[in-house]
């Protein structure tokens, strides 16, 4: 196992971990150049048992044992050893969920490849909280959804914070990236799938009332928190759909309104 210890946070092999909670930054550093940051034991084993390659990792002294146990596979890994107080001036915080580490981006399907046998796909148009992006992602992976689409300005399922709110699910559920809906639609409804947008409308359909009318492959178009789906994105839906509420509440977070929904559509229910 290659093991470092690094002494100084300004040491240039430490660089894919600097500044990470400047947002702005690695929204535009992490996809060019290919890498994306897994933060946990448990997030990165997920990661490799999906076949994503690590370029190196930063642990402390604590933790290494697990961490190289963690790369048994790849050995040639490097792990770089830092002090608590090195970590946190690297990262800007402090980092107590035992390592980061810096992934290779693996390359994304096309979409008709992850959706032509899906039952149930999540499609994300400008979510741009990566809290709530984590978030819908874990439902998905446990309410039985079989994809996630996200539209060109959806936030990045792989930053950091997505990441960790997912608790790595990102990594088991099938996504890729939509085209805009003049194309998307589409090639969505061409694939066979039934769009129904989950919004606030005059004719919209209950939600247990859809559910009821079993339709065999539904793809769910979920808004951006506060604007909610597009005009265009209504449009190009076969179904708008509501989440009945009382209380005088008219909508959920997104994240929540998804569990509720997928809850409703799952497969096999």
């Amino acid at each position: 196992m290659h093991v470092v210890e690094i002494p100084d946070a300004a040491d240039a092999r430490l660089h894919d971990f600097r500044d990470l909670t400047d947002v702005a930054l690695r929204r535009v550093v992490e996809p060019e150049n290919g890498l994306y940051i897994a933060e946990s034991a448990k997030v990165l084993a997920r990661a490799l048992a999906a076949g994503h390659r690590p370029r190196s990792v930063v642990t402390q002294p604590k933790w290494l044992d697990d961490v190289t146990g963690l790369l048994a596979d790849v050995p040639d890994t490097p792990v770089y050893v830092v002090s608590a107080e090195v970590a946190e001036s690297l990262t800007g915080y402090a980092v107590h969920r035992g390592l980061l580490a810096a992934m290779h981006r693996p390359a994304l399907p096309a979409v008709d490849a992850i959706v032509r046998d899906a039952r149930l796909v999540i499609v994300l148009e400008d979510i741009v909280d990566h809290t709530n992006v984590g978030a819908i992602f874990r439902a998905a992976a446990g309410l039985g959804a079989d994809a996630v689409l996200v539209s060109p300005r959806c936030a990045d399922p792989l930053y950091r914070r997505s990441v960790r709110v997912s608790m790595g699910t990102v990594f088991q559920v099938p996504w890729t990236r939509l085209p805009e809906w003049a194309e998307a639609g589409p090639q969505l409804r061409g694939e066979g799938l039934h769009l129904a947008a989950l919004a606030l409308a005059d004719d919209a359909v209950p939600l247990d009332s859809f559910a009821r009318a079993g339709h065999e492959r539904v793809a769910l178009l979920l808004g951006a928190e506060g604007d909610g789906l597009s005009a265009r994105a209504v449009d190009e839906a076969d179904t708008v759909v509501t989440i009945p509420m009382s209380g005088g509440v008219d909508s959920l977070n997104v994240a929540a309104a998804s569990a509720v929904a997928m809850w409703a559509l799952r497969p096999g229910r």
